[in-house]
């Protein structure tokens, strides 16, 4: 089977969209926000909308799709009324991943403030709980996204998420993403050969290789353990040709889908010349 690859795709006009542009470029996966990634709440997602893009995405080459959800939601705010919305927000995001057929929303597990990052464990997973009970019949997983550490971000190390994943009682409905940038500045080597297969290694040591879900392929402006959270075009960064070059060769990893969530204008055809870039790495 070919690589299951794709880019974060625009919704502009609407969910269905997403699918016209992304069979444009070419993707055989994609990411999209199912509504503005920069409010708490939107209108309901239309009859007619829902139904348009699970046609279109049954008729069309995607054989994977994953939301990503608001950036405004923090699952261990230590603001009660920021933490209410945020749980609110996340079940909004779940309902609409239901109604529209996708089955993974990827979302970045929160930041503690001061709260410290034991007590900001149990918060994300007392958040999930919550959402998870009032959604126990979902098909949708709860996707927890590796982070870079920046500020107090928790999820930049593995134990973190698996820490996460223990505290959460639906722990099937737990899946996980790796973002290359994220990991590379949260100190993970995966640009040297022999550090990748370390880095694979510990994380199915310590999570399972069986959660993960999906990478986020993007190249990372900072150098390694930086903590920073910057995103560069593939070969462009620190990460480089060899370290994408780990993980498109990696057999383990072959049908794990991978997308891009690098920098791209309207039309979106810096995308195809990262995929073109990736493609090219496969031995």
């Amino acid at each position: 089977m070919d690589q299951l690859l794709g880019a974060h795709t625009s919704t502009s006009g609407g969910v269905s969209k997403s699918v016209d542009l992304a069979e444009k470029l070419g993707f055989t996966a994609m990411q999209i926000f199912t509504k503005n990634n920069n409010r708490w709440f939107q209108k309901l997602l239309e009859e007619k909308e829902i139904e348009s893009f699970k046609i279109k995405l049954e008729h069309s080459q995607i054989k994977f799709v994953v939301s990503h959800d608001s950036y405004l939601i923090n699952l261990c705010a230590k603001d009660k009324t920021i933490l209410g919305k945020s749980r609110i927000a996340l079940l909004d995001e779940l309902e609409r991943c239901e109604l529209l057929g996708i089955p993974h929303l990827n979302f970045h597990p929160g930041s503690h403030l001061d709260l410290g990052e034991e007590d900001g464990i149990k918060l994300i997973a007392e958040s999930l709980n919550i959402v998870h009970q009032k959604t126990q019949y979902f098909k949708v997983s709860s996707m927890l996204e590796t982070t870079a550490g920046q500020g107090t971000a928790i999820g930049y190390r593995f134990e973190q998420l698996q820490h996460i994943i223990e505290l959460v009682e639906q722990k099937e409905r737990m899946t996980i993403c790796i973002d290359t940038a994220h990991v590379f500045a949260a100190g993970y080597d995966i640009k040297d050969p022999k550090n990748f297969k370390k880095v694979i290694k510990e994380f199915d040591e310590i999570i399972g290789l069986e959660r993960l879900k999906c990478f986020h392929l993007n190249d990372s402006k900072k150098e390694l353990g930086s903590r920073v959270d910057r995103h560069e075009h593939i070969g462009n960064g620190f990460i480089g040709l060899e370290g994408f070059a780990n993980i498109m060769n990696d057999k383990r990893l072959k049908n794990i889908p991978k997308i891009l969530e690098t920098p791209k204008g309207k039309e979106q055809l810096e995308d195809l010349e990262n995929l073109k870039i990736l493609r090219g790495l496969i031995q």
